[in-house]
């Protein structure tokens, strides 16, 4: 029987990296000739900076992965881009010029695998997340295929499709005045703003995205954290193009044992309190990983929740920290002085605010009726999975183009801001806070059935015999047949 091994290559930071390791112990799981290696870069340019908890090979994530066949090596700093003007000018460049820095350590890394084991299994491909696409022509010199693991959703994989094709016609960025756009992969027309801010901006943005779009068609396979039933139009336009490679559908992938945490105190006051509220009466404010939101804008949030007399909530908030780091939770001091006055008090017996909540627990939670998320891919499949509704509020990335797909093409959540911008003084207002709240609440809407539904069916997707264990088991069959001798 022969055996062969995987290298992942992630971009580091919980939303990406969990969903890498949750799929490389699922590909492990299920046949019993794989093994895989996790490359793990630093999440910070410098190596004064402490390391990402959730992408280093320490981490609580990495040491509970007890898999024989699955094992993390950390990658040394390299040097970054000039950062100053680039990173303000266009995030999304600087991105790709960071993970591009990185070619020579991952190709070191693979080449010690290679030497330091002779009786190893033989390397069957590079898997690599969607900022690492330019390590393609490294796998190239190496004589090994390559495979995108999208941990974002199908949606972002047709836009990245349709982006040559527009700039071969066109030649430059896209601007939010232009027409709604007709993406083969969404069944309504799509606004430009709901897309991400890179390819409107002019700086290295656009010229980032189209350069990565042209890597999409290049590889093996395309993976993707989704299932055909939960975004059947664009799975069908893929099969429909002649030109895409093979896309296998194999979510949802979640960490379903919840995301280890230090700190075990905060997991069981969260989990006491909500142990403590009646059945679907809690609605639940996370913003992910990395977001937060400024103190003019959490005064909205809790003049929305006051105003909603008597709505139990569960509030996850964290302020923007110094050098424009994620801050940590707000001690009682400092959430007096940002908070309406009064407004703890008047809550306290209702309401909860930690700083960090363990999300997939809590949306699981008997209590939980509602959620109001950043959109995060991740969120939303555990939302789903959970049958869980939400109210959208995205903040950044691809977060309004799948708040697009869940509110105007699925009837999966409740809009309340499509098109928020992060900074730039833009407030999601009190009122529109409490309205999106209260209807995400309600017991008998049309957006909770099709939840639950939805949720029954990503479940059953992931069961031997689901499209997404079949697409799964096509999978490996096609890394099997593509292996290098």
């Amino acid at each position: 029987m022969k055996k062969a091994e995987l290298v992942f290559v992630p971009t580091p930071g919980a939303g990406h990296f969990v969903s890498d390791v949750e799929f490389a112990k699922r590909l492990i799981q299920a046949d019993d000739r794989l093994s895989v290696t996790i490359l793990c870069m630093p999440s910070s340019p410098s190596p004064h900076h402490d390391p990402d908890p959730y992408s280093r090979s320490h981490s609580p994530l990495a040491v509970a992965a007890s898999e024989t066949r699955l094992r993390f090596i950390d990658l040394p700093h390299a040097d970054p881009p000039p950062s100053g003007h680039l990173l303000h000018k266009s995030f999304d460049r600087y991105l790709l010029l960071f993970f591009e820095a990185f070619t020579s350590r991952i190709k070191d890394a693979i080449a010690n695998l290679m030497i330091s084991n002779p009786d190893a299994p033989p390397l069957a491909g590079l898997v690599l997340d969607f900022f690492c696409l330019p390590m393609i022509g490294l796998a190239n010199e190496l004589g090994l295929p390559s495979y995108l693991f999208l941990t974002i959703g199908a949606g972002i994989l047709g836009l990245m499709l349709y982006l040559p094709t527009r700039h071969a016609q066109i030649g430059t960025a896209l601007d939010v005045s232009d027409p709604d756009l007709e993406l083969p992969s969404f069944a309504n027309p799509v606004p430009v703003r709901v897309l991400p801010v890179g390819v409107t901006n002019k700086h290295g943005g656009y010229d980032a995205y189209i350069e990565l779009a042209h890597r999409c068609r290049e590889v093996k396979g395309i993976v993707v954290n989704s299932f055909a039933e939960l975004e059947p139009y664009a799975v069908q336009s893929f099969a429909d193009d002649g030109q895409t490679p093979p896309v296998y559908t194999v979510g949802p992938v979640l960490n379903l044992g919840g995301q280890a945490h230090s700190n075990r105190t905060d997991r069981d006051k969260i989990m006491e309190w909500l142990d403590a509220q009646p059945e679907s009466s809690v609605v639940f404010l996370c913003f992910g990983s990395m977001g937060s939101l400024g103190e003019a804008q959490v005064r909205e949030v809790a003049l929305g929740l006051d105003r909603n007399s008597g709505q139990r909530f569960l509030w996850a908030l964290r302020l923007p920290g110094a050098d424009g780091k994620l801050g940590g939770a707000p001690d009682r001091t400092k959430l007096t002085e940002i908070l309406p006055e009064g407004f703890l008090d008047r809550t306290g017996e209702r309401g909860m605010i930690c700083g960090w909540a363990p999300q997939m627990e809590v949306l699981a939670h008997k209590s939980i009726g509602g959620f109001v998320s950043h959109c995060g891919w991740n969120s939303i499949l555990e939302s789903l999975w959970n049958g869980v509704p939400m109210a959208t509020w995205p903040l950044f990335a691809e977060q309004r183009l799948n708040a697009f797909r869940m509110v105007k093409e699925q009837g999966l959540a409740v809009e309340m801001r499509q098109n928020y911008r992060e900074g730039g003084g833009d407030l999601v207002m009190a009122e529109e806070i409490k309205d999106a709240i209260r209807r995400v609440m309600e017991d008998d809407s049309m957006v909770r059935k099709k939840v639950k539904e939805m949720g029954e069916i990503s479940r059953k997707a992931v069961m031997d015999g689901g499209s997404s264990s079949i697409s799964l088991r096509r999978l490996i069959d096609d890394i099997i047949i593509n292996h290098p001798h």
